[in-house]
């Protein structure tokens, strides 16, 4: 029906003003309609350990005045029904009288999986899993992942020129995009749960990687890929205000302590090669809450990555600029003997970003799951 998706068009707007602040729960919108057809109610999932947004909209419903039993609940993603920091939201719902759901999309969370739907259904509660789905999962794609595949949705990020120049040959990078590209930027790094990089990354530049050009309410994780455990102690990621992972094949027990004192994390993850474990730390990563991760590195992580068939979504921003040959370029992999070999994608979306352009890429087969 057309009122259930203008409803649930509005329960994804709320949702989506969970983008910076739910992780690692999932970006969920509620409105809660009479029978009348009016909103009465309506709010979205606040930071880890708040209330979630079923909750928020019977709050905003209670403090308006308005009566919710017998109402319409349009909910993006299935109430919970499991304790966690919170408790079961399909509770709270029933316990509020009301007297129908309409849930976009089943929660692929193993501890509910539908059995939310049921709990009300048991209740008396009339249940629909109704529109918005496809906008559900994509605004929760990490979540999903993660579920899913016990694996973050992995976007690596880099700037360039058209013709894929990321530094000059000296290592001069700043600025090749614009100031409104690199405030876009840091709203991707802004929605992510962790940023990644490289010790290359973090010797040459010494970046603080956190969100700095638009105002956010929480700040990722940072996560370091250093397989010689070659951290300096005064690195700008050791005062991430959310941590720092560090992940290392080495056995240096000083350096370790000297690190953790400092309230680092590090993580011992070999492979056979004698290099992080690259596919690992993804897994470690996803069972740390991790739903997105962001990378920003050099061409030998980003390389690294690419070839081992980690990375899920590009997110390339383009300069109007040509910068010739000896200078880097986005990732080191190859050579490849056949075009066939390169890695496909698809464009997800293209935009102009003040003067720059902005290509979301998705890696074919990446996100079907």
């Amino acid at each position: 029906m057309t009122s259930d998706k203008n409803f649930m068009h509005q329960a994804l707007e709320q949702a989506a003003q969970a983008l910076f602040l739910s992780s690692p729960n999932p970006r969920v919108g509620c409105v809660i309609v009479d029978g009348a057809g009016q909103v009465i109610g309506q709010g979205f999932t606040q930071q880890a350990g708040g209330p979630h947004a079923e909750v928020m909209a019977l709050r905003d419903a209670a403090a308006k005045g308005h009566d919710v039993r017998g109402a319409t609940a349009y909910v993006t993603l299935e109430p919970c029904s499991h304790h966690g920091r919170t408790g079961p939201c399909c509770d709270a719902l029933i316990a509020a009288g009301i007297g129908k759901v309409v849930g976009a999309l089943t929660d692929p969370n193993p501890q509910v999986a539908g059995r939310g739907f049921e709990r009300l259904r048991a209740a008396g509660v009339e249940v629909e899993v109704g529109p918005g789905g496809a906008e559900s999962r994509e605004l929760n794609i990490g979540f999903f992942s993660r579920m899913v595949r016990g694996t973050p949705w992995v976007r690596m990020k880099a700037a360039s020129s058209l013709d894929g120049v990321t530094a000059l040959h000296n290592g001069k990078s700043q600025w090749i995009t614009s100031a409104e590209a690199r405030a876009d930027g840091h709203a991707w790094r802004a929605r992510a749960c962790t940023i990644l990089t490289g010790i290359g990354t973090v010797l040459e530049d010494n970046p603080r990687m956190n969100v700095r050009d638009i105002p956010t309410p929480r700040q990722p994780r940072i996560a370091v890929v250093d397989s010689k455990l070659d951290m300096p102690l005064d690195a700008h990621v050791l005062k991430a205000p959310s941590g720092c992972l560090i992940y290392t094949c080495s056995q240096d027990d000083l350096k370790i302590q000297t690190l953790q004192g400092l309230g680092a994390t590090v993580i011992d993850m070999p492979n056979a090669a004698g290099k992080v474990d690259l596919a690992a730390m993804l897994r470690d990563l996803a069972q740390r809450g991790t739903n997105e991760l962001h990378v920003e590195a050099g061409f030998k992580l980003n390389g690294s990555l690419i070839r081992e068939g980690l990375v899920n979504e590009f997110l390339f921003y383009q300069a109007p600029k040509l910068l010739g040959t000896a200078a880097m370029g986005i990732a080191n992999f190859g050579p490849l003997n056949d075009l066939h070999e390169g890695v496909q994608l698809e464009f997800h979306d293209i935009s102009r970003i003040g003067p720059d352009l902005r290509l979301v890429a998705r890696v074919q087969g990446r996100a079907n799951f």
